[in-house]
């Protein structure tokens, strides 16, 4: 006969322990969190073409255009392309622009050009009381239907 009192049963534990899990996830998260800021600064931005309609003036706009190498060229409602430096831009866009304030004022920039001078002129023409620019791009390919304008990323 077995008596009770010598061999024990012991009962088995269904608990689980679930400390080292959530240390091992907080570690992951911290881990997370430090590394995804590192992961865009260097994010290559190639801006996607549009199919979007092109504006319909009553007058012509006056056209700013930036080249690769930072040179503009200014042509008012339909003048001649004319090489100007940024005050030369600042002092004829000012003074047509209040002639005409309806007057649409265009900016084109060479894509292989530098942000900066883009930007450089768009605040020169808000210098210049211009209170709406708008920007040039050529026209991309059409759509497949069921595709965005974005989807052409690398």
């Amino acid at each position: 006969m077995r008596t009770s009192g010598r061999h024990k049963r012991y009962k088995l534990k269904s608990e689980i322990n679930v400390v080292p899990y959530i240390d091992v996830m907080l570690v992951l998260l911290i881990i997370f969190m430090v590394t995804t800021p590192m992961l865009n600064n260097s994010v290559d931005v190639q801006l996607p073409q549009s199919d979007a309609k092109s504006l319909q003036a009553k007058k012509d706009p006056v056209l700013v255009s930036v080249l690769q190498d930072g040179q503009l060229y200014l042509t008012l409602s339909g003048a001649k392309k004319e090489l100007v430096d940024e005050d030369t831009l600042k002092l004829k866009v000012g003074a047509f622009v209040r002639e005409n304030p309806q007057v649409n004022v265009l900016v084109g920039g060479d894509e292989r050009g530098s942000y900066g001078g883009v930007f450089k002129v768009l605040a020169d023409l808000q210098a210049a009381g211009v209170a709406k620019v708008g920007l040039m791009g050529q026209p991309g390919p059409a759509n497949e239907p069921g595709k965005g304008a974005s989807d052409g990323r690398k």
